[in-house]
């Protein structure tokens, strides 16, 4: 099973999400989406992969529907050394220095918690990239490779 954990303002995450979710079940996953998650969907039932499709707002925040998720990692410090994940993180570089500050600020909050990040963290700028898919698809399918992650 893999559990995709979406932070989105207008959608832009979930697109992603709903994108790539085939490659993974092409690779051999059950795939499931949370566009509201919460510590419990993360850690009620065992999670040991997971990808973070997180998009930025305001100065660097992270949106709203993934901010329960984000308080919660910090005050109940589940500990997530068995959680081997992966990140794509949303921004616009005009922003400057809080480009993707949303998904840096997870990625920081998950490997606080043990968490182990498969590879690196892909960042799409709205500046350069229009569509995010068309970022994310390749880096999926790679990172399903370099990281041997089929299961079929």
């Amino acid at each position: 099973m893999l559990k995709i954990f979406v932070g989105t303002m207008y959608g832009g995450a979930l697109d992603v999400a709903e994108q790539v979710k085939p490659l993974f079940e092409e690779a051999g996953y059950e795939v499931a989406i949370f566009d509201q998650p919460t510590l419990d969907d993360l850690i009620g039932t065992p999670t040991d992969l997971a990808l973070f499709c997180v998009s930025t707002t305001g100065s660097g925040d992270l949106p709203g529907n993934i901010m329960p998720l984000a308080s919660d990692l910090e005050s109940k410090s589940p500990g997530l050394g068995g959680l081997r994940y992966g990140l794509i993180a949303l921004g616009d570089s005009s922003y400057g220095d809080t480009f993707c500050g949303a998904g840096r600020q997870l990625d920081e909050l998950l490997e606080g918690q043990g968490a182990q990040r498969l590879g690196e963290r892909l960042e799409v700028d709205a500046m350069e990239t229009f569509m995010a898919d068309d970022e994310a698809l390749p880096w999926v399918e790679q990172w399903i490779d370099a990281q041997q992650l089929k299961v079929a």
